[in-house]
């Protein structure tokens, strides 16, 4: 008898822990560029939250080191976000990579846009200090360090602004994301492209969603299963279970530009 109750209590405890876990808020991150589209954020929180009956609220943050500091706290955080992030997540073991969005450019490069007639390998052996990339961007700083050991020194705000600071002649060159490339060099007919040896390889995940260690085995595991169910609310052709061997390259990249993701900061 006293086996039982003793087992019925044990029962009742991890229910109890469960129903505690289900009923705690978790905020869901988005980078701050998504400030532009709200309205995918609430529908890909809201089909979550439909799908497991767990609140889960949209957040998009001001900064990047905003979602670092909350997966380092006691609170129960999403952050759906690329590999620069993640790998620094990976690195510091905040949290667990749970899906990812497959729709043909899940995987990316960071690529060199030089000026049309210019010689992209004798930019890159004279004048490493003088390429512009995004900050926190593994298409961006993390591929621009590792071409140059380091030291490219012109951090941008984003792909655009390095774009044009090397049409304004302000940097000799700068690295890019290659998919952001192909959709925007149309507006950039004075540069040119240039595939960087050992550098240019579409191998960094994008479009990742992450659980922090504070979010129970049990509960990501419900969250991973309801976001490949409601792919729809990601726009993703297909959500599948994330290959985790997918952040060694980018972690290989800050190694290579000597970027120490236990210390970085924005």
């Amino acid at each position: 008898m006293r086996r039982v109750i003793g087992f019925t209590t044990a029962i009742f405890l991890i229910m109890g822990i469960l129903a505690s876990a289900y009923g705690t808020e978790i905020s869901c991150w988005f980078p701050p560029g998504w400030k532009s589209k709200p309205r995918q954020a609430l529908a890909i929180t809201k089909a979550l939250s439909t799908e497991t009956g767990i609140t889960i609220k949209p957040r998009i943050a001001k900064s990047y080191p905003q979602i670092l500091k909350s997966f380092d706290s006691p609170d129960q955080s999403l952050v759906y976000v690329g590999s620069f992030v993640q790998a620094i997540i990976k690195a510091r073991s905040l949290g667990t990579a749970l899906v990812q969005n497959i729709n043909g450019k899940e995987l990316y490069s960071g690529v060199l846009i030089y000026p049309k007639g210019g010689d992209p390998e004798a930019i890159l052996k004279n004048n490493p200090e003088q390429i512009a990339f995004a900050l926190g961007a593994s298409s961006g700083e993390s591929s621009a360090k590792a071409a140059t050991g380091g030291k490219a020194n012109m951090g941008t705000a984003n792909h655009g602004s390095t774009c044009r600071a090397v049409s304004a002649d302000k940097a000799k060159a700068g690295v890019v994301k290659n998919w952001w490339w192909e959709g925007k060099k149309d507006e950039f007919p004075e540069l040119a492209m240039y595939r960087i040896p050992d550098v240019s390889i579409e191998k960094n995940p994008d479009n990742v969603l992450t659980a922090s260690n504070t979010v129970p085995a049990e509960v990501q595991q419900k969250i991973a299963a309801a976001a490949i169910k409601v792919k729809d609310a990601f726009g993703a052709p297909e959500m599948v279970e994330f290959d985790q061997s997918r952040l060694e390259y980018p972690l290989g990249l800050m190694a290579k530009g000597k970027i120490d993701p236990m210390t970085y900061s924005w």
